[in-house]
């Protein structure tokens, strides 16, 4: 009995003994501890045998999930020959490291801190467009979670490729896509998911800069797994940022003149086509048109696989004016210089003056119908004179030149009568020729003039038909790509 109570004291004596250096020892360390702020305890106690190049799971089987969030913040640049679109976006991810977490109650009640980028570990996410390195802030640190929750938070400025289409400028809506994947991991290690709901980051406008050019319409999610060439498959996260361009800069610097111009080439062929003034004004609006162009040139976007509609609008524009000034062209050729001209065919008179009168709808037609002058009437009744009939074959000569040799010509005298009769009747015959053919060239003319008027109608209807046709149609397909 006395050797097993001596070891029962002994044994009481060792415990107090160790409980009491166990008490000094929490003691001391509470002691040390108090003297050194929580967020370094903290910090050392999560970064001292942390190992950032290694996957942070307990089990290696494990995935793990990163949820990635995009907020566009601005739309910088739209390069449509280079195909580049620059974006400024507020970039948002998470994932869980089970390697950083603590209970918050041995250190302060703390339940999240920050932690240096460069000393954790980090998902190689990256954007597969990517064409150049924008310049985006430095962000170093990340916010860790007591859970082992990590939330890297950053702005970035994206230089993306994106098949831009400007067959629309400017009213074009253009949709580029910002692809998020890991560049290594594939999808039994690292798989993607979305932050938030997916209507929630589609007409997520709340920290867009909405005064540029660029309108941002929504931005869609879409998630995917891809692989290549049947190798492991991989995660990815698309968001398509769907922007639209506001056009009322280019409608009022581009097609606001053009289309003034144009109004003023219509309003040209009121000009009286047997004046030269049409002309010269068709010539000063083609020269006018075509040094807007040369400002205008910059300003269209250009491109080695397409051109804008507005681009064709202008060139057709160019083509109308030349059309018109050719047409003005012929018409004052046809009513000028009608003495080096023959009398109107029968046919051209039947065609222009009689059925083309009546598909204009001219009132007053019966001017243009082919009439008789009193002296082609004259012309036509027999000769009784037998002096004139027989002087008929002179022809017509100039009137001043017959007048010049009959004031030349001294008096006859008493006897001399009858050559003085036929000497009279020979310049009267002269007159009167001279006087028939003055009317001919005037009838001629006349003609002339009447069928170039019917043409210069029915070719001012036609380009006006073709004008307004052109326009309703653009105007038509533009405001469908506005409104759509």
């Amino acid at each position: 009995m006395i050797p097993s109570a001596l070891w029962a004291f002994l044994a009481l004596l060792l415990f107090t003994f160790r409980f009491q250096s166990e008490a000094a020892r929490k003691g001391n360390n509470r002691t040390l501890n108090s003297a050194k702020p929580a967020l370094l305890q903290l910090s050392d106690y999560l970064l001292t045998h942390y190992r950032k190049g290694v996957r942070p799971v307990q089990d290696w089987r494990r995935t793990t999930n990163v949820a990635i969030d995009v907020m566009v913040y601005a739309i910088l640049s739209v390069d449509e020959k280079n195909q580049v679109l620059t974006t400024y976006i507020w970039y948002r991810q998470h994932w869980i490291d089970e390697f950083l977490r603590w209970n918050p109650e041995d250190f302060d009640n703390i339940t999240q801190m920050s932690l240096p980028t460069q000393s954790i570990w980090v998902p190689d996410i990256l954007i597969n467009e990517f064409v150049d390195v924008g310049k985006s802030p430095d962000i170093p640190y990340v916010y860790v979670r007591y859970h082992g929750e990590v939330q890297n938070l950053k702005p970035i400025q994206v230089m993306t490729a994106c098949s831009l289409d400007i067959y629309n400028f400017p009213f074009d809506v253009q949709n580029c896509s910002l692809t998020f994947t890991s560049w290594l991991h594939n999808i039994r290690d690292i798989n993607i998911s979305l932050w938030r709901q997916p209507e929630l980051v589609k007409f997520d406008k709340s920290v867009f800069m909405n005064q540029g050019e660029w309108e941002l319409l929504y931005v869609l999610s879409h998630f995917q797994e891809f692989s290549v060439k049947g190798s492991d498959s991989y995660a990815e996260m698309k968001f398509y940022v769907v922007i639209r361009r506001r056009p009322l800069f280019y409608a009022v610097s581009l097609l606001l003149p053009s289309v003034f111009l144009m109004v003023m080439d219509i309003v040209g062929f009121y000009l009286p086509p047997d004046s030269g003034e049409r002309v010269s004004f068709k010539i000063t609006l083609l020269l006018g048109y075509s040094v807007f162009l040369i400002i205008v040139s910059d300003t269209l976007p250009a491109t080695a696989i397409g051109t804008p509609l507005i681009g064709v609008y202008f060139v057709v524009c160019m083509a109308l004016l030349v059309i018109s000034l050719t047409e003005t062209i012929l018409i004052v050729r046809l009513v000028h210089k009608q003495d080096l001209q023959p009398h109107v065919p029968n046919w051209v008179k039947h065609l222009v003056l009689e059925r083309a009168t009546i598909l204009l709808c001219i009132r007053d037609r019966k001017k243009f119908y082919p009439s008789r002058t009193q002296s082609s009437d004259i012309s036509q009744h027999p000769e009784n004179n037998d002096s004139t009939a027989r002087l008929n074959h002179y022809g017509c000569e100039n009137l001043r030149e017959y007048e010049r040799v009959a004031g030349a010509r001294p008096l006859p005298a008493q006897g001399e009568s009858s050559p003085v009769v036929a000497s009279i009747l020979q310049e009267i015959s002269a007159i009167r020729q001279f006087l028939e053919k003055r009317d001919e060239f005037r009838d001629i003319a006349r003609e002339w003039l009447q069928v170039g008027y019917v043409l210069d109608v029915l070719l001012f209807r036609v380009y006006l038909v073709a004008v307004l046709a052109y326009s309703i149609t653009l105007g038509t397909l533009w405001s469908v790509w506005q409104y759509a």
